[in-house]
């Protein structure tokens, strides 16, 4: 049932667990609820924001305006052929929930994106990945409510204009759609993907190679580098790995042996965010609550009571190493509020 709330705690709404409060706070469960609000209240010309679990926002003060939360929910089978299905999943599952739930209906596509943190409704938005896979690969169609025109739009695989870590929700159209479903097409049949990171070594363990063990092995892997946000407050990785010009690529790699990267395509190499953060040295290093984890230096962390600006000074200043120590510029991730 949809209900406005006012100066509402935000802190449950956000993996790094700070405490912010929103001025109001909308919550609903259909698109009816949602049309109905927006055709009464004409939000277009005030301050909001479209907020699912958070697993991507780091707020460093309380919200004077509007946060619109959707709590869609369900996996609709649409279609199916000899080789596929197209699900229709509501925005507000949990990601990982849904992995699981295609790897135990022996679907294959997104088993590499396991444990990854954050609703259905952001996958579409971050073009979530990793190890070699990213969800524009799946996603066939995502539907959404136009907040200026309130009506039902469906954004098709290329009108969302997928890129690394990006889409047109991101920029054109950022907070202009309130995600309310995303169209998922998953095979059948085997499609694995297994040579990138340490997946294949991990999976020496098993005697079987097969989706659950494949999913076990993800989760293993990402559990030894990765906090989980209910015990130690993060967003996961807090920067985009950066895409520099090969020759940039080369340079580095010429003075920097061990440097890892990926070529991206005949003219452009991927880096390793979390490689050069270490090699400046800020891997377990501790300010306060504001961290950067002991295993994983592309993770920011709050141990307890560090509030949005102590996470967003210790990582500006984390960029600022990394650009005097490479010439590389750092994006983040995460969004600041």
């Amino acid at each position: 049932m949809a209900q406005l709330l006012e100066n509402y705690s935000l802190k449950k709404h956000n993996t790094f667990g700070i405490e912010a409060k929103a001025k109001y706070f909308f919550e609903f469960e259909t698109e009816a609820e949602i049309q109905d609000f927006l055709k009464k209240n004409d939000i277009i010309d005030t301050q909001y924001i479209i907020l699912g679990g958070g697993s991507n926002l780091l707020f460093t003060e309380d919200f004077d305006g509007l946060v619109l939360h959707p709590n869609i929910t369900g996996i609709e089978l649409l279609d199916e052929d000899e080789d596929s299905v197209l699900l229709r999943v509501g925005c507000n599952e949990e990601w990982d929930e849904f992995v699981e739930w295609a790897v135990n209906n022996d679907l294959y596509g997104i088993e590499n994106l396991s444990l990854i943190p954050g609703k259905i409704g952001a996958s579409p938005v971050q073009n979530i990945g990793a190890y070699g896979v990213e969800v524009r690969e799946v996603i066939e169609n995502v539907e959404a409510i136009s907040i200026e025109s309130k009506d039902a739009v469906i954004f098709s695989n290329a009108r969302c204009e997928f890129d690394y870590r990006n889409s047109v929700f991101k920029n054109e159209y950022k907070n202009l759609f309130i995600i309310t479903h995303v169209q998922f097409r998953l095979k059948k049949k085997s499609d694995l993907k297994l040579q990138y990171g340490a997946i294949s070594k991990e999976l020496e363990a098993y005697d079987e190679i097969n989706l659950k063990n494949i999913r076990k092995a993800i989760i293993k892997i990402r559990e030894s580098k990765l906090p989980d946000p209910e015990e130690l407050g993060n967003a996961g990785s807090f920067f985009k790995n950066p895409i520099v010009d090969k020759e940039k690529a080369d340079k580095l790699k010429a003075q920097f042996e061990n440097m890892p990267s990926y070529e991206v395509n005949d003219s452009e190499t991927k880096l390793a965010a979390g490689w050069l953060i270490e090699q400046c040295d800020w891997k377990g290093k501790r300010f306060g609550d504001a961290g950067v984890h002991k295993d994983q230096a592309l993770v920011l962390v709050n141990y307890g009571n560090a509030n949005g600006n102590d996470i967003l000074k210790l990582a500006n200043d984390i960029r600022k190493s990394v650009m005097f120590k490479f010439g590389v510029k750092l994006e983040m991730e995460v969004n600041a509020i």
